[in-house]
């Protein structure tokens, strides 16, 4: 999946497949990559377009959606 940098302490990009509805993050910490499924383009959109990415992860999505880590 391809994945766009963005502007945040924590994470590095991140990517979104409108099919599957999976959302792919790349954090900074041990450049760990973890996919998060059934994700709405929506909430991909307000994740990209907030004023704080991290903030926005954490209380909208870390715990609301299926994951896994894939390195």
């Amino acid at each position: 999946m391809d994945r766009q940098p963005v502007e945040s302490s924590n994470i590095i990009s991140i990517g979104y497949d409108g099919v599957t509805k999976t959302l792919e993050i790349e954090f900074k910490k041990n450049g760990a990559i973890f996919q998060y499924s059934d994700v709405p383009q929506v909430v991909h959109q307000e994740l990209i377009n907030a004023f704080s990415i991290g903030k926005y992860f954490h209380t909208r999505i870390k715990k609301e959606y299926p994951f896994f880590r894939l390195e």
